[in-house]
């Protein structure tokens, strides 16, 4: 197939590409490159089955020739990134998605957006299904990402029921590997990049909160599982084993015994969220998926690169 990626010079757009590459597909990358950077595809420069074109999707643009599918992952994805850029990540998620959404209709080609875990808010309970609607504050610190992602599924819903769009949404929890941006603020990068400079690994709060880690090889597979899906509603796609954010920590000075680090705490924001964790059942039955890689081998991955990175 012929596939178009926005977002694609993106930690999880580059990743989907090798993907989607390894298949045998031709990919057509799409990125202003805001908070994508080139290094993340310098590999495939000289492949021939991939362009990128440096292109604001909020834009008018065209492409040309046929598209099979269109993977919309553009957006700032991390609270550093989306607290920057707050108005861009609004335009991306709304004016790209209709505009991404429009190509696709020209294109006669199938349409996934990546939604994300962010949309559940601060959720009353641990565990997130897809049919939990969210605890979300509209005016939040956080909202220009939460409620643009909410709004980017409603206008998949849209397209899809009076457009007759073939739409997708995935909705991605905590992600981690190779190519995050190192002042991405997220905090498996923090911790490492912390433990490596031989600083102190701040925790906001007591450490108690839960995160679910899902390396970024299962969330992309998970992703083109979605695509290729016959369902059009939301699908979480994510790891279900919940890890403290103290064991997080505890597990990367671990695999740097040579490193001195220590663990400090500091206050945690009130718009942190203390729990998120997914209900993978939807994706287990009807895509047959489940993440495979365990958290200290995946976090073994993301120290190797770090320290090559340095």
């Amino acid at each position: 197939m012929r596939v178009l990626i926005s977002g694609a010079a993106g930690f999880l757009g580059s990743h989907l590409a090798d993907l989607l590459l390894s298949h045998g597909h031709d990919v057509v990358g799409l990125d202003n490159l805001l908070t994508g950077r080139l290094s993340n595809v310098a590999h495939l420069k000289h492949d021939t089955r991939f362009t990128l074109l440096q292109q604001d999707i909020t834009e008018n643009f065209k492409i040309d020739g046929p598209l099979d599918r269109i993977y919309h992952l553009a957006s700032p994805a991390s609270p550093v990134a989306y607290a920057n850029h707050r108005i861009e990540t609004m335009k991306v998620n709304s004016q790209g998605t209709w505009n991404l959404l429009d190509l696709s209709l020209e294109k006669k080609s199938r349409f996934l957006v990546a939604s994300t875990s962010e949309i559940y808010g601060d959720p009353p309970k641990n565990i997130q299904r897809e049919d939990f609607w969210g605890n979300v504050n509209p005016i939040g610190l956080r909202s220009m990402y939460e409620e643009a992602k909410r709004f980017s599924e409603a206008c998949a819903m849209a397209y899809n029921r009076e457009r007759g769009a073939d739409t997708r949404i995935v909705r991605i929890f905590n992600t981690y590997g190779p190519r995050m941006h190192p002042a991405d603020g997220r905090v498996v990068t923090n911790f490492v990049r912390q433990a490596l400079k031989n600083e102190p690994i701040t925790i906001a709060g007591d450490g108690t909160q839960t995160r679910s880690f899902c390396f970024v090889s299962d969330t992309v597979r998970g992703i083109a599982a979605v695509m290729e899906a016959d369902f059009s509603e939301p699908i979480n796609i994510g790891n279900p084993q919940e890890t403290t954010i103290i064991e997080l920590a505890k597990c990367i000075l671990e695999l740097l015994p040579e490193f001195k680090s220590k663990i400090t705490f500091e206050p945690r924001a009130d718009y942190d969220p203390r729990n998120r964790c997914p209900d993978i059942m939807r994706a287990k039955q009807i895509l047959g998926w489940s993440p495979k890689i365990p958290l200290k081998e995946g976090l073994s991955k993301v120290v190797e690169y770090h320290r090559r990175e340095s």
